[in-house]
C-alpha cells in the first residue's frame, strides 16, 4: 500500500506538466505587424469618423432658406412692442409700455421658453444676463455650398441688391462653404449671386423677399457694434416715408467692437460717415479710414447737448447733410447709444415730421440691447436699482421732448417739427437751406 502512494506521487507531477498546453513564444516580427494592423485600424476608423466626430463646417452659420423663400427681416421681440403699443403725442409723463415686454431689461426673470419665471426675479442686476434674451440683433441667415465646388485659394464675393436701388458686396474667404448676412430691410425683394473671384465661377444666384410687420430696420456689425438701427421707415403727419439706408444711430463703432469682418458689413451696408458724439473717449480717426468723420466732442446730451453745445449740434447737422449730399450714408453714435445720441435721434425725426409718440417708440428701442447699453449701475451706493432702462419717460428723451414741444407751442405753428425747426434756425443757427436739402434727402412720397 505505501508502496503504491509513493508511486502515485511520483507520477502525479509528470500528469501536470504533460497535461498543460505549451504556449509558443510570439515572433518578434508578427509582434510589428499586428500593431501595424492596430494602427491601421485605427487610421480607418478615424477616417470613417468612428474614432472623431465629423467637422461641421456649417456650425457657425445664420439659418439656411431656400430660393424665393420670405425671410423675416427685424427680431420680432421688437416687432411685438411696435406693432401692440401705441402711444399719443405729450404722454411722455404718463406712462411706458416697454417694460411690459418679454426680452429686454424689465426687472424680471424668464425660463427657458420664453415665460416669466416668479422664482428667478434677480434682484442683482449684473447677473441678469444669464436669463435675458434680448432683441437687439436682426436676424441672420446664410447662403451655403459644398467643398467640391470650390477653386482652391481663390477668395468669393457675395453680390446683393433689393428692389429699392441698394446694392452691396461683401468678401468671402477662400475655402468658406457659407456666407451670413443680416441687416435686411423690411419688405424688400432682394436678389444674390455667389461668385468665385478667380475666374467668375457662379457658386449660388437666388432671390427672396423680406417680411415684417413692422418697418424698423436693424443693423449690427461684429462683433460687438450693437444697438444700431436705420431711422428710415418711420411715416410723417404729411405722408411721407423716411428714407432707409441714409441715416443710422448705435453704439459705439470702434476698434474693440468692429472686427475685420464687421468693418465689411459697415461696407456691405453702404455706410461713408462716422459722426462720434463723445467727448473725453471720442475716436481720433474713424474705424475705417475711408469714411468721412466728425467728432466734435460733447460731454452729454439731452438740453446741455441742444443748448450749452448748441455750436457743436450744428457742426453734427452740416455734417450730415453734407455727407448725404455725397451719397454717404451717416452711422452717428456715442458711446451706448442712449443719452447723446437719442438726443440726435429725436431731433433728425422730430424735423422730418415723425409723429412724437412714433419717436417715443423708436428711442425706447434701446431697451432691448444689453446690458451696458439699456441699463448701468446706479451712482448712489445706497441704491442697487439700475438706471437708464431707456424709457420715454425719463433721461434723454424726458428732458428733450418738452423743450421741443415748448418751441412749438411758443415760436412755431403748433407741430412737434416746427419746434425742432425753430430750434435749428434760431438757436443753432443752421440755414434754411441745409434743412430743405435735409427734408428732400431723407424723405420720399
Amino acid at each position: 500500500m505505501l508502496k503504491r502512494f509513493l508511486t502515485l506521487l511520483l507520477i502525479l507531477p509528470l500528469l501536470t506538466y504533460c497535461d498543460k498546453k505549451e504556449e509558443p513564444t510570439p515572433d518578434p516580427d508578427d509582434q510589428k505587424e499586428e500593431q501595424k494592423d492596430e494602427e491601421k485600424k485605427d487610421e480607418e476608423g478615424k477616417e470613417g469618423g468612428e474614432q472623431e466626430e465629423p467637422v461641421d463646417i456649417y456650425e457657425k452659420a445664420g439659418e439656411a432658406f431656400n430660393d424665393g423663400d420670405e425671410l423675416q427681416a427685424t427680431n420680432p421681440l421688437v416687432e411685438k412692442f411696435l406693432n401692440e403699443v401705441n402711444y399719443p403725442d405729450k404722454t411722455y409723463n404718463d406712462y411706458t409700455k416697454v417694460l411690459d415686454y418679454y426680452g429686454g431689461f424689465n426687472g424680471k426673470a424668464y425660463n427657458e421658453n420664453g415665460e416669466e419665471d416668479p422664482d428667478g426675479i434677480v434682484l442683482d442686476w449684473k447677473n441678469y444676463t444669464k436669463k435675458w434674451p434680448n432683441g437687439d440683433k436682426p436676424m441672420k441667415y446664410s447662403i451655403r455650398w459644398t467643398q467640391e465646388e470650390l477653386v482652391e485659394g481663390s477668395a468669393m464675393t457675395l453680390t446683393m441688391e433689393d428692389n429699392d436701388g441698394w446694392k452691396g458686396t461683401l468678401p468671402i474667404n477662400p475655402g468658406s462653404c457659407y456666407v451670413n448676412f443680416s441687416n435686411l430691410v423690411p419688405n424688400r425683394q432682394y436678389t444674390y449671386s455667389v461668385t468665385i473671384d478667380d475666374g467668375g465661377k457662379v457658386l449660388r444666384e437666388g432671390h427672396f423677399s423680406t417680411k415684417a410687420s413692422s418697418t424698423l430696420h436693424q443693423v449690427f456689425f461684429s462683433s460687438a457694434c450693437r444697438n444700431g438701427r436705420d431711422l428710415g421707415g418711420w411715416k410723417t403727419l404729411d405722408g411721407k416715408t423716411v428714407r432707409y439706408h441714409k441715416l443710422y444711430r448705435g453704439g459705439r463703432m470702434q476698434g474693440e467692437t468692429v472686427s475685420a469682418a464687421g468693418k465689411n458689413e459697415i461696407l456691405f451696408e453702404g455706410i461713408g460717415g462716422q459722426l462720434d458724439l463723445r467727448n473725453s473717449d471720442r475716436l481720433q480717426r474713424p474705424v475705417m479710414k475711408d469714411l468721412e468723420f466728425l467728432a466734435p466732442g460733447i460731454e452729454q446730451g439731452a438740453t446741455t447737448m441742444l443748448v450749452d453745445d448748441h455750436e457743436k449740434t450744428k457742426q453734427c447737422f452740416e455734417f450730415i447733410v453734407n455727407c448725404l449730399r455725397n451719397n454717404k450714408p451717416v452711422y452717428f453714435h456715442c458711446s451706448l447709444g442712449r443719452d447723446r445720441t437719442g438726443t440726435l435721434d429725436i431731433l433728425l425725426l422730430g424735423l422730418l415730421g415723425v409723429r412724437e409718440g412714433d419717436i417715443s417708440k423708436a428711442y425706447e428701442v434701446t431697451y432691448w440691447s444689453t446690458v451696458g447699453y439699456s441699463v448701468s449701475s446706479s451712482e448712489k451706493p445706497d441704491n442697487p436699482e439700475p438706471i437708464f432702462r431707456n424709457t420715454r419717460m425719463q433721461w434723454a428723451y424726458n428732458d428733450v421732448v418738452p423743450y421741443f414741444w415748448d418751441l412749438a407751442e411758443e415760436k412755431g405753428n403748433g407741430t412737434f417739427a416746427s419746434g425742432v425747426e425753430y430750434y435749428l434756425l434760431n438757436v443753432a443757427q443752421v440755414s434754411q437751406q441745409d434743412i430743405n436739402d435735409f427734408k428732400n434727402m431723407m424723405l420720399t412720397d
